[in-house]
């Protein structure tokens, strides 16, 4: 199997593990509540329960990351995280206590730290050019998870048996679900997952992406191919051993199967704060910290608005997520698309745009909605529909351009770093909206305040939001005088 066939296994499963974490989220999220009242949990217990993954994924991120800079693999870690999934799934589906049920969203959450390792073995295996592609279209597989999540909710609440000593029921079943589609996920991995080499592995004239990027970026011909066609035609026919000593001496060496041992430490010479306080860093980890904390404070306030307003119930909640899922999806194919005409910067800038127009239009038409049903179903549509329409711009460019303003041998660490700050954001978001739903315009206005001030900082630093210069090596630079 070569080089290009296991890339596009390992992406494969990349997708499908991002995919199952959407379902997960999608397959949870619906009965926690209930079950946690089951237990006899007191209200305060569900924030605690969606935050313990939040947190416990903060922390095991850059542990993970740093584990994949220093060993530069991660198949090894992508299993070994997975057993946090499978054995906190469990410990969701056996449910004793309302204390067990957190617990096991904390130990579910270290399985998500992987993600930073994830990342980096992208940035490592992908060119700067395609990077933004891939990274759209990973992140459009856990919007689908969470689209077809629900779905497999239709028939776990249907479950209603003894399993030994444990119940089945609608709230057990979807951790004891999410438990074996964990475990079907530890075989795909261990026999589609490759720890493929990083591309600076490779002399450049020899990277095996030059196949990878499409026979269209290749002529059909080589100089040094029509120097050789007119060489025969000139000499007569070549002799079929001279051709073939001098074919394997000129085609790269093949790829080992696992990256070789990398000598020097990658932390070194690593210094956190000369890696994370410049400016461009600095810029897009707060634009990370922004989008999260303003979408997950719009998740909190969804759902009371349509139950005050509209009258909606579990149904059309589902409906409505469901084509929210719809429109995040295409616009992770839009950005695709996109990225390859526009620079990330530039994609970054439309996101924060549309955002904040987003913003704006809840602020005048959802924080007092008026003027009867049809016209604040409209209204409310529109405030949706914007927001989501620049969540994916934002997104993408901003981990497209981190990865490549921050180092590539520590990226798995600068990865969780990343995620880290975003897991802050998803726990502080809802904990501002929930407390403020009765007062929209303090909680809009601070969206808003957080959004210009991601603005006025992208605009100082638009210079510099682009990837470094790479600096050739002697050789390179005798051979190209």
């Amino acid at each position: 199997m070569d080089y290009r066939q296991k890339r596009k296994l390992s992406f494969l499963t990349i997708g499908l593990i991002f995919l199952l974490s959407g379902v997960e989220y999608a397959v949870i999220l619906p009965t926690i509540w209930r079950y946690l009242q089951i237990l006899e949990a007191p209200p305060y217990f569900l924030g605690l329960g969606l935050s313990a993954f939040s947190f416990s994924g903060l922390v095991s991120g850059p542990v993970f990351g740093h584990w994949s800079d220093k060993t530069r693999t991660t198949k090894t870690i992508i299993l070994f995280s997975n057993v946090f999934e499978i054995v906190g799934n469990f410990m969701y589906f056996m449910g004793y206590s309302k204390w067990l049920l957190l617990s096991s969203r904390l130990v579910a959450g270290i399985g998500a730290g992987a993600g930073s390792s994830i990342f980096g073995f992208l940035t490592r295996t992908t060119l700067p050019d395609e990077r933004a592609r891939v990274f759209a279209a990973v992140m459009a597989c856990r919007q689908a998870g969470l689209l077809i999540g629900p779905a497999f909710n239709i028939f776990l609440r249907l479950c209603d048996f003894k399993l030994g000593p444990f119940i089945v029921n609608k709230y057990t079943s979807p951790g004891l679900f999410m438990c074996g589609m964990w475990l079907l996920m530890q075989f795909a991995v261990m026999f589609l997952y490759w720890d493929i080499p990083p591309l600076d592995s490779f002399p450049e004239q020899d990277t095996p992406l030059r196949a990878v990027r499409g026979d269209e970026d290749e002529p059909l011909m080589s100089l040094e191919d029509e120097d050789w066609a007119a060489a025969v035609d000139s000499n007569g026919p070549v002799n079929p051993e001279q051709t073939e000593t001098r074919l394997s001496s000129e085609l790269p060496p093949s790829p080992p199967d696992s990256p070789p041992p990398d000598p020097s430490d990658p932390f070194e010479n690593f210094s956190a704060s000369r890696e994370f306080l410049r400016e461009e860093v600095v810029v897009l980890l707060t634009a990370q910290f922004i989008t999260l904390f303003n979408q997950t404070a719009l998740e909190t306030m969804v759902t009371p608005l349509t139950q005050k307003y509209f009258g909606l119930g579990e149904l059309g909640n589902s409906v409505m997520y469901s084509l929210c899922g719809l429109e995040v999806i295409a616009g992770f194919f839009l950005v695709r698309w996109l990225s390859r005409v526009l620079e990330d910067r530039v994609v970054l800038a439309v996101g924060l745009l549309i955002c904040s127009g987003a913003c704006v239009w809840c602020l005048i038409f959802l924080a007092n909605p008026q003027g009867g049903f049809v016209f604040e179903l409209i209204e409310f549509i529109i405030g949706v529909f914007l927001q989501l329409l620049g969540l994916p711009f934002v997104a993408v460019s901003q981990v497209s351009l981190f990865s490549k303003v921050t180092a590539e041998k520590t990226q798995g660490f600068s990865q969780g770093v990343r995620r880290s700050v975003g897991g802050l954001a998803t726990i502080l978001g809802p904990l501002w909206a929930g407390g403020l739903i009765g007062n929209l315009y303090v909680m809009l206005g601070m969206m808003m305040l957080l959004l210009t001030l991601i603005m006025i900082m992208m605009a100082l630093s638009y210079e510099k939001l682009v990837e470094p210069p790479r600096v050739e090596n002697a050789q390179d630079s005798e051979n190209g005088g």
